[in-house]
Order: C-alpha cells, then sequence, then structure tokens
C-alpha cells in the first residue's frame, strides 16, 4: 500500500483521506500504520501531504497522542461522508471473481479463530481464490467499530457483545468448554473431573480435585471478547492461590499444560484442536461455564460488497454448525 499513497504532486487520494479518517479515530501514528499495513514513514509522508493540502497541520503531538486541530474536525464529517459515498458506488458497480481477485482481507480475531479458522479458511482459499490474502489484525476493543466501518478491517470473528451501531452479525456456532491437562500427570485422568449421577450434596469429587489442581487462566482483558464472562466464572471459584499464572492467549494456555502439571480451560473448538495437536487430554469443566455465541461482525456500509459478501458466504459455507 505504501506506492499507493504517493499520488500525484500536491493532489490528495482517497487513501489519504482514509488515513485521516482513521488517525481521528486512532490518534496514534503507530497504530494506523499497523492498521493499514503501511510503513510508519510512508504514512508521515501521507499525512505531509494532508496538511499541505489542506493549509493546517491537522493533527498536533500532545504527549503520546496526535490531536486533531479546529480544522480537522471540521473536516471530519465531509471526510466521512466523501468515504461513505465511494463506497457505495464500490458496493454497486464492482466486480468480484474470487479466481483472479489479488483483495486482501483483514479479520479481528482471538488466537482462538486463528487456529481453529483460518487453516482450514487458507486450504479453501489455496483451491477457490488462489490470490487472494488473508491478515489477522491484534485485537483492540476500544478501535474496532471504528476499523470495522472504515474498512481497515473486513469482519471480525469471535464473540463481541458490545459491537452494535451500525454492525450486522451472523451467528456460526454455539461454544463450551474443555479443560486440558497433559498426558501422565501425577494426579489426573480422564477420569478426574467426571461429576458421578447422583451427587447432589455439597461440592463433587471432581470440582474438589479441580480446585485443587494449579491453573493457568487466560486473560481477555481489552479484547473485548465474550470470553471474559468465562473467566470470571473461573476467577469466582478458583482459590486465588492457585491461579499460578495469567497468560493472553489460549494457545499458550495449551502450552503451559503440556509442559508443567498446571492445567487450562479453554473454549471447546480449541481446546480440543490444541488437545489432537499436543497430545493432552481434554475433558469436560466440572463446573457450570457460560456458553458463548460465536460469530461473523461486519459494518452496515459494507454489506452490499461483493467481495465482502463472497467471504461471508465462504466463512458460513465452511464453519456454520446448525
Amino acid at each position: 500500500m505504501d506506492a499507493l499513497l504517493k499520488g500525484s504532486d500536491g493532489e490528495v487520494e482517497l487513501q489519504h483521506l482514509q488515513i485521516f479518517d482513521l488517525l481521528l479515530a486512532e490518534r496514534n501514528l503507530t497504530r494506523c500504520a499497523r492498521a493499514l499495513n503501511v510503513t510508519q514513514p510512508a504514512l508521515s509522508k501521507a499525512l505531509a501531504r494532508l496538511r499541505i493540502f489542506f493549509g493546517d497541520p491537522l493533527f498536533v503531538r500532545v504527549a503520546m497522542r496526535m490531536e486533531p486541530t479546529p480544522k480537522a474536525l471540521e473536516l471530519a464529517l465531509p471526510v466521512r461522508k466523501i468515504l461513505a459515498s465511494m463506497q457505495s458506488l464500490r458496493s454497486d458497480h464492482a466486480f468480484f471473481d474470487p479466481q483472479t481477485s489479488e483483495r486482501r482481507f483483514s479479520f479481528f480475531m482471538i488466537d482462538a479463530a486463528v487456529v481453529v479458522m483460518l487453516p482450514r479458511l487458507l486450504e479453501i482459499l489455496r483451491i477457490e481464490a488462489p490470490r487472494v490474502q488473508v491478515q489477522a489484525v491484534p485485537c483492540d476493543i476500544h478501535h474496532l467499530d471504528h476499523w470495522l466501518e472504515s474498512g481497515v478491517v473486513d469482519l471480525a470473528i469471535g464473540s463481541f457483545p458490545t459491537l452494535t451501531h451500525g454492525i450486522r452479525r451472523h451467528p456460526l456456532w454455539m461454544e463450551s468448554y474443555v479443560t486440558v491437562f497433559r498426558h501422565g500427570h501425577p494426579r489426573l485422568d480422564r477420569s478426574s473431573f467426571v461429576i458421578e449421577s447422583g451427587h447432589e450434596q455439597g461440592p463433587s469429587p471432581a470440582l474438589m480435585s479441580f480446585l485443587a489442581e494449579q491453573h493457568a487462566l487466560v486473560s481477555a482483558d481489552g479484547t473485548g471478547h465474550d470470553y471474559a464472562g468465562g473467566e470470571r466464572a473461573l476467577e469466582s471459584i478458583l482459590p486465588r492461590d492457585q491461579i499460578v499464572c495469567r497468560i493472553p492467549t489460549f494457545a499458550a494456555a495449551a502450552h503451559i499444560a503440556k509442559n508443567s502439571d498446571l492445567v487450562a480451560t479453554l473454549p471447546r473448538t480449541i481446546g480440543l484442536a490444541m488437545a489432537k495437536d499436543l497430545g493432552l487430554v481434554a475433558v469436560e469443566t466440572p463446573l457450570p461455564m457460560p456458553n458463548m455465541e460465536i460469530a461473523q461482525y461486519w459494518h452496515e456500509r459494507f454489506h452490499r460488497d461483493v467481495g465482502s459478501q463472497w467471504m461471508r458466504s465462504l466463512i458460513r459455507r465452511l464453519f456454520l454448525r446448525e
């Protein structure tokens, strides 16, 4: 994309307006460059072109943020209208051929979706859309709604209940939980967490065994993902000193379980996948856990975009569970 930012001398092109719009939301050059998949020098040159064109600094550095000037705030709505109009024109007249398209689709997803969904998606793309590329962008719920609206992110996949304004969604499946630990664990086997029928008084032996083990707990902090409900359920019942480490990804938790005597509770889909890949034991978690609805999310502005429609249809075909 760096080459696209050069433009003609003195002229401002659509990509420059997209950068302006994203900077208004991000207030940070580094995050903006990462979201657009461009180098920071290229982004700085694009901002310099915008400053010359509009005769205003547009953004000034205040501490660690790039704060908009009054002129930039005045331009915000007109620029947004231009971008919306261009997207409408593209949606009405664009042609998308998956066999020849070189489009890059960006997905906002936590590592569970990357591990479970991307390999299967890439295998199908190799056959049906060999030039199409995909990019998984880091999770940052504070900017996700704007990334979807601006087109920086095409789809969010996961469970993000706070995405509402202007956002469409299509459910894919309901997700529950499993607990994983290594084969040869000194205290646990497949029967350790099985709740025996007829046990009604007090905590079950399975739950007592679960509480007695040390745990690697995945934190959903900052992702906006509905797994936060599962995290709270675990925190509410596990003794504090039994949570010996907190990590940001499910895959890392599975590897910790593989190489230690810790146990990890993971969403079922990635838990079973990691158990198969790493040779872990996966069993039902012996306490009530809130289910999550896994869905794909996109902004209303791109609902009629033919490329987005094709990708959404492909994801439904691959991952929808009736």
